[in-house]
């Protein structure tokens, strides 16, 4: 108990440090710092969605960029096809673009929840290695089909020109799109939360320890991961949906495996199944790219000496290491 409400409080404090960066950063006429703030919240999006399937269901995903870029790919091609006033569809029916944020976040959701239900149905049948590697070719060869789509600009991506509105928002004020960003991010951890003290929370959690256990009782495993493995797909997506937005540019690079990795390195650093673990993750590894990038080409040298004494000396990831040594389910 003192452990959880030790941890809560650091919670809060983390959200309260990150909603105040930009207004810091606006003090100090230093713009360049909001969008680093917006990219924390928007990355850190996706790491909740990796660690909802990875914290509590123990998938350990290598495959979570497919459902970034995905996001990232409807946002770009709803908005190009709006401002070029082209049908996506002219027949049978005709089915147009748009740069309402709302429906582009609803497109993302749908697009990306029906690529990881056929993602899961297939790789759920697996564990371990074979999960991981799964999960990882289906990435590679929906970032190879973007690579060969031209009318889309194929390895070149796709710029968006112009970012989407949602109403009553100016979304090219960055403190405004940050905000946006921000509420999305506590909307997806409080979420998350839910989730994890639900009923259907125990039951992945228990899938997770014992499986065979959790049959005898009358519920299936499988239907249980399927079901967060899809939840977890439709976070990722948003995120990569936003952050098409901020940079108003989309790209194969979304779908890399490298992008997989970065999302697991958010949660990996910030702790496993701990709900603001993705926030702390993200945020480190952001500064030590900003730091260190400007110094060496190599800075991805330092990220790797932090992440192995996380994994060495905090096996809870920041947020356990700064709660303390009590047990975390």
């Amino acid at each position: 108990m003192v452990r959880l409400s030790k941890e809560n409080g650091l919670n809060c404090v983390l959200a309260l440090a990150l909603l105040a960066a930009p207004f810091v950063a606006t003090a100090l006429d230093e713009p360049f710092y909001i969008t680093l703030a917006t990219r924390v919240a928007i990355l850190a999006i996706a790491g909740v969605g990796l660690n909802l399937a990875l914290g509590l269901g123990g998938l350990v995903s290598f495959g979570h960029a497919a459902f970034f870029g995905l996001g990232g790919y409807a946002a770009g091609i709803l908005a190009s096809h709006a401002l070029n006033y082209e049908p996506i569809l002219s027949s049978p029916f005709e089915l147009n673009g748009t740069t309402q944020m709302l429906v582009i976040w609803f497109v993302a959701l749908l697009v990306s929840g029906l690529a990881a239900l056929l993602i899961g149905f297939f790789s759920l049948r697996t564990s371990g290695v074979y999960f991981i590697m799964i999960t990882l070719a289906f990435a590679q060869m929906i970032y190879y089909f973007a690579i060969s789509w031209p009318a889309y600009g194929g390895e070149d991506g796709l710029s968006i020109y112009v970012r989407n509105v949602l109403p009553g928002v100016n979304t090219m004020d960055p403190i405004s799109f940050f905000m946006i960003a921000f509420v999305l991010l506590m909307l997806v951890i409080l979420f998350s939360s839910m989730i994890k003290n639900s009923r259907f929370g125990a039951a992945l959690q228990a899938a997770r320890q014992n499986d065979e256990r959790l049959a005898t009782v009358g519920i299936h495993p499988f239907g249980i991961r399927l079901t967060t493995f899809v939840i977890s797909a439709m976070i990722t997506a948003l995120s990569g949906a936003l952050f098409a937005d901020l940079n108003r540019f989309v790209s194969p690079d979304m779908l890399a495996w490298h992008m997989s990795g970065e999302i697991m390195v958010f949660v990996i650093l910030g702790g496993v199944g701990r709900l603001f673990g993705p926030v702390v993750g993200a945020a480190l590894f952001i500064l030590i790219e900003s730091v260190f990038g400007g110094i060496s080409e190599y800075w991805m040298f330092y990220l790797g000496l932090v992440l192995l004494g996380v994994v060495l000396y905090a096996r809870g990831g920041v947020i356990g290491f700064l709660a303390g040594k009590e047990k975390h389910d």
